[in-house]
């Protein structure tokens, strides 16, 4: 891949709070950003230099958009795979490809490919019925968390059971579409790997957060994580072997269970910057959005070392009308331009910088 130079057109579909953060990172290292997504005014589009309105099935908008671009990326994975499709057959430049964004949009289709490259995940089965999850249940140890196949994030789309009399109003709760059953994980933590790889395949891995949820919803990540370094270079060499299979370039998140023995269980992955390395630009030499443009556009990827312990705290719903005066000198508060607060919407984030690195 021939460099993308400074001044180019990079393209971003979807317009949130991760596109307003990619299209910073773009512009600071002389990018001008377009856009693409169907709302009327996104947080990314009023820091872009164009924003192109239309849905993700217009195939001659987003071959018009594909042509204004010299590459182009996506800021969520639930965009539908026909976009990307798209896009792909225009043969412009969509990093990552619609490998990643496919397997990621399926949950029975992340295990299995996780599974088959060796990385393990929680003991399941796939649901299509209520008398599957009757099935399943005993074979699990008689709990279980149900999860639909698709378009389930924050927390949504899922509901466990604990016994044989849930399962109705589980089945019920996830609008009775295919699902997969997870076995419980007994967990000691969660922490999760951010990766680049280039399109030349070179990778780079930042420091593993522990996480931190409420309601479903990351509530904070820190580092350093805690645990012992051949824990977190495990957690690492996995996420490295993900991308190299997937031929992923750009940003990637492997979110993954530690039990108390050390061992590893990947929960999911993002093709994408994530909120869990959030932390990564006020803490580290090169943080995850300028990470994600370098490698998109052909450039050496940076150098990932954390300068500091670092505390990333989301700011959900009335959360993030923040007083300026509350923040401490070493608070870093990023706001998303979201006009509306509401329950369990991500507004912002604070990143701490607690002291520099000493190991």
């Amino acid at each position: 891949m021939t460099p993308v130079a400074p001044g180019s057109v990079i393209g971003i579909l979807g317009g949130g709070q991760l596109g307003r953060m990619l299209a910073n990172a773009a512009q600071r290292l002389g990018f001008d950003v377009d856009i693409y997504c169907p709302e009327d005014d996104p947080p990314a589009a009023r820091v872009a230099r164009h924003h192109w309105k239309g849905a993700y099935d217009n195939k001659a908008l987003l071959a018009e958009f594909a042509r204004a671009c010299a590459v182009i990326t996506l800021e969520f994975e639930n965009i539908p795979v026909i976009a990307a499709d798209t896009i792909e057959a225009t043969g412009h430049h969509l990093y990552p490809g619609a490998k990643s964004l496919a397997i990621s949009q399926d949950r029975a289709e992340e295990k299995a490919f996780l599974n088959g490259i060796g990385i393990a995940t929680a003991d399941y089965r796939m649901i299509n019925s209520d008398h599957d999850i009757a099935k399943a249940l005993p074979e699990l140890g008689g709990t279980g968390l149900l999860k639909t196949r698709r378009d389930g994030y924050d927390g949504k789309g899922q509901a466990w059971i604990r016994s044989a009399d849930d399962i109705a109003a589980a089945w019920a709760d996830v609008g009775e579409a295919p699902c997969v059953l997870e076995a419980p994980v007994p967990f000691e933590r969660e922490i999760s790997v951010i990766v680049a790889r280039s399109s030349q395949g070179e990778t780079a891995t930042w420091a593993p957060p522990h996480n931190v949820h409420k309601d479903g919803i990351l509530a904070t990540s820190t580092v350093p994580s805690g645990l012992p370094r051949h824990v977190e270079q495990a957690a690492r060499e996995k996420a490295i072997a993900l991308v190299d299979a997937l031929e992923h370039v750009g940003v990637l998140a492997l979110e993954l269970f530690v039990l108390p023995d050390g061992t590893l269980l990947a929960n999911e992955f993002a093709p994408r910057v994530h909120n869990s390395g959030h932390w990564t630009p006020e803490a580290c030499q090169t943080g995850q959005f300028e990470q994600h443009i370098r490698a998109i556009c052909g450039w050496p990827l940076g150098d990932t070392r954390r300068l500091f312990d670092a505390e990333m705290e989301n700011l959900i719903g009335e959360a993030g009308n923040v007083d300026p005066a509350s923040l401490a000198p070493a608070d870093v508060l990023t706001l998303y331009g979201k006009h509306e607060a509401r329950p369990g919407r991500k507004m912002g984030h604070i990143t701490r910088r607690l002291a520099p690195r000493k190991d």
